[in-house]
């Protein structure tokens, strides 16, 4: 939620670490906080609406992937990242959204066969 909050206020970066951007760098946390904002608000999108489910779980699924990929592969940032709960948030939705995706799927193959 932090980059999303910083669209309006710059300062709640400070939860990131970082405490003064310079202009390209806020820029793109502040583009990140707003896709992450559309992400949440197609994964409520799609606990309401069984036929955008599974595409929305997907790409979560693979954003949120990338992202604790880039977090693993750099020593740095995973040393900074230990004990931050959204990296823990992350690993579980990586294991909960596709499995919410292949139960959705399934439902959907048993709807279809009655």
């Amino acid at each position: 939620m932090t980059p999303a909050l910083a669209l309006v206020s710059p300062a709640q970066l400070a939860g990131y670490g970082v405490t003064a951007p310079d202009a390209v760098v806020l820029t793109l946390l502040q583009h990140r906080g707003m896709l992450q904002f559309a992400l949440g608000a197609a994964i409520v999108w799609a606990g309401f609406d069984r036929r955008v489910r599974v595409p929305i779980l997907l790409g979560a699924t693979i954003t949120k992937g990338t992202g604790v990929l880039l977090t693993l592969i750099r020593p740095e940032v995973l040393a900074a990242s230990a004990g931050n709960v959204g990296l823990w948030f992350d690993l579980v939705c990586l294991v909960v959204l596709p499995a919410v995706a292949v139960t959705t799927l399934a439902r959907g193959r048993q709807d279809r066969a009655r």
